[in-house]
């Protein structure tokens, strides 16, 4: 894949007192893109909170639990890691490294607070613990980002098939992972045992996932460098490549993935974490590409809606944290484990659509969403 060509060296660190980027400043294709990418996240997020098991469904279940994998499994999870590095990388160029900091310490506090008072599987403090990394990457170029990021990705992906094939003989059964939640528990009781796994959760899952993770975060400020998410209109060509290869590569990869996990045995679980996270970048470029090239066709139509839900991501991330424990979790509706997957799906799409209107009515009634108001306060001191 061709390379588009190196932009402008990038502007120094705007002087003065910083502040957020505007209305004015924004382009569509970004947020349209993290509103899709939130939707998908809630598909795939509703296993862990209904808890159930992708390879015990059956009937409509098991359609259901079929097209998440090849739709929206690992692939929303890609996009919005790119997306977080691409945000991060613009902060880096128009404020410099001392206000990324502080906004990524801003954010692990706050997803701290989400994975202990909410909900074990944040993904927040995870992303701001990493990025620090993002630090170091101010002069490098295009280039060299996608070169730094195909040897991360490439490392990690490789890591996790031998990994699974060394356990190919393996009589051992797969772990869903999911949260230990008996009946009966206390919201007290449900903290505590995230408490005193939290950071042992945080350490351990940046270490495992760190390598891939930043890969993603690296293309994401190579899309920032070169512009692509915010002048579409000069990568046509790209567009129509990610679209091409990344679907044509993605899709069948997404149909294996939902074959693994059909199956109960340790190595398919383990061969299907590179699978799902291979063919899950590979689609989520594929779907850069066709809403890139529907946005320079001004042909996006229906989906503009769901910019406003990417502008209050935040909000919308944690909101939908609060509605699924408080449906599943013993100490509220006590659902978990009572659901398959066809209608716990079918929840998470119904409280993604109904995002839509509210993250609409936030930004008419307020401009921002509450959390993007508290963090701009904190990372801004108060400047607008």
């Amino acid at each position: 894949m061709s390379l588009p060509a190196e932009p402008p060296p990038a502007p120094a660190p705007e002087s003065g007192p910083p502040r957020p980027v505007t209305v004015g400043d924004r382009s569509p294709l970004p947020d349209v893109l993290r509103g899709l990418a939130l939707l998908g996240i809630l598909v795939v997020n509703v296993q862990d909170f209904a808890g159930f098991q992708e390879w015990t469904q059956t009937g409509v279940d098991r359609v259901v639990q079929v097209v998440t994998d090849i739709v929206f499994n690992g692939r929303s999870i890609s996009l919005f890691a790119m997306l977080f590095g691409w945000g991060a990388a613009g902060l880096l160029v128009r404020h410099g490294s001392g206000l990324l900091a502080r906004r990524l310490t801003v954010l692990l506090g706050l997803g701290t607070l989400h994975g202990v008072l909410v909900w074990h599987g944040d993904i927040i403090s995870n992303y701001a613990l990493l990025a620090f990394v993002l630090l170091l990457t101010a002069r490098l170029s295009t280039r060299a980002l996608l070169g730094l990021a195909g040897v991360l990705g490439g490392y990690w992906l490789v890591s996790g098939v031998m990994l699974a094939l060394s356990y190919w003989n393996s009589p051992r059964v797969r772990s869903a992972g999911l949260p230990d939640l008996s009946p009966g528990m206390t919201y007290a009781e449900v903290v505590a045992g995230r408490a005193a796994t939290f950071l042992d959760d945080l350490i351990g899952g940046s270490l495992y996932n760190g390598p891939w993770l930043i890969a993603l975060f690296l293309l994401g400020a190579a899309a920032q460098r070169s512009g692509l998410l915010t002048r579409p209109h000069e990568h046509r060509p790209l567009l129509r490549r990610l679209a091409f290869w990344g679907l044509g590569l993605g899709l069948p990869l997404g149909v294996l993935l939902a074959w693994l996990n059909t199956q109960t045995s340790l190595a398919a679980g383990l061969i299907a974490i590179p699978v799902r996270m291979g063919g899950g970048l590979a689609s989520a470029l594929g779907y850069v590409g066709v809403v890139g090239l529907l946005t320079v066709q001004d042909r996006l139509g229906p989906l503009r809606a769901f910019a406003a839900s990417g502008r209050v991501a935040l909000t919308n991330y944690i909101m939908q944290s609060l509605i699924m424990t408080t449906v599943f979790y013993p100490y509220a509706g006590a659902q978990f484990g009572r659901w398959g997957a066809a209608p716990a799906v079918l929840l998470a799409i119904g409280v993604a659509l109904a995002q839509l209107p509210l993250s609409q009515w936030m930004l008419r009634t307020w401009g921002s969403g509450p959390l993007e108001k508290l963090v701009r306060t904190l990372v801004y001191g108060g400047r607008r």
